[in-house]
């Protein structure tokens, strides 16, 4: 082999590790690093304010979401491997309202979008203004008109009162910094019946990675415990997800007073 064959295999060798680089160095940005990042699961009561640290979120804020597609839309990560058996799970239906909370570069925005066709919608809610700006240009690029973008806080979705008949949460339940605060607001938006699911990383000790261990703060019942508190029952929990658990609940009585019997139906 000749040096300026040498040189060209080269080049094209380091052009192709480009996008490989970039995904790596993203993925790490998203995983938190001792000591400011880090989630710092509480001891406090499940009343508790606040249950993270906003540095956890920090990276979200003013994220390019072509660079994020990288780190979530990748082969690997189960919910994008498995996208479709979850949407098969969640039981989308023609006309259908919906609220993707967290929905980030919109995966399953788009598959709801479709799914509940022309005359359902999909409000795609996320904390990022450049996620929800990333979102809009995803609705024009994939044709799809139902989407609603919308810009939520850490403590209210902003979504319309009793305005969705679902709330989906994938991978996104450990990021909210006020958890009680985000379930009464997607309480309040939910129709009387209505469901809320949540997909989430298993937290178990000895088994899960340390990156989840440091970044989730709640593991499964925990967050069904929080979730009832909050005026909601389990009804189900599809098995077919491994690192990821799938908890679907429905919307009962009222938030306020439901914390004395949370399992009353």
């Amino acid at each position: 082999m000749n040096g300026l064959h040498f040189s060209v295999l080269v080049l094209v060798g380091l052009t192709n590790l480009v996008p490989a680089a970039a995904a790596v160095a993203a993925e790490d940005r998203e995983r938190p690093t001792e000591p400011d990042t880090a989630p710092a699961a509480p001891t406090r009561s499940v009343h508790s304010d606040r249950a993270v640290s906003p540095l956890l979120n920090r990276h979200y804020q003013d994220g390019d979401p072509r660079e994020w597609t990288q780190v979530f839309e990748r082969p690997g990560r189960e919910v994008f491997d498995q996208r479709f058996k979850i949407v098969h799970a969640v039981r989308p239906h023609p006309g259908m309202r919906i609220a993707d909370i967290g929905a980030g570069t919109g995966l399953f925005t788009v598959l709801f979008a479709r799914a509940v066709g022309p005359d359902g919608v999909v409000y795609a809610v996320d904390t990022s203004p450049s996620f929800v700006a990333g979102l809009q240009d995803l609705a024009a690029r994939y044709r799809v008109d139902n989407i609603v973008p919308a810009v939520s806080t850490q403590e209210d979705t902003r979504l319309p009162a009793a305005g969705i008949e679902l709330a989906f949460v994938c991978d996104t339940y450990h990021h909210f910094e006020y958890p009680r605060a985000m379930l009464d607001s997607i309480h309040q938006a939910l129709v009387p019946g209505g469901v809320l699911i949540i997909i989430d990383y298993r937290r178990r000790p000895g088994l899960s990675s340390p990156w989840v261990m440091q970044h989730v703060r709640a593991d499964r019942d925990r967050v069904v415990e929080e979730v009832r508190q909050a005026g909601f029952r389990l009804v189900e929990e599809p098995d077919f997800l491994t690192e990821n658990y799938f908890l679907r609940f429905e919307k009962r009585g009222d938030a306020a007073g439901s914390e004395a019997d949370p399992d009353a139906p």
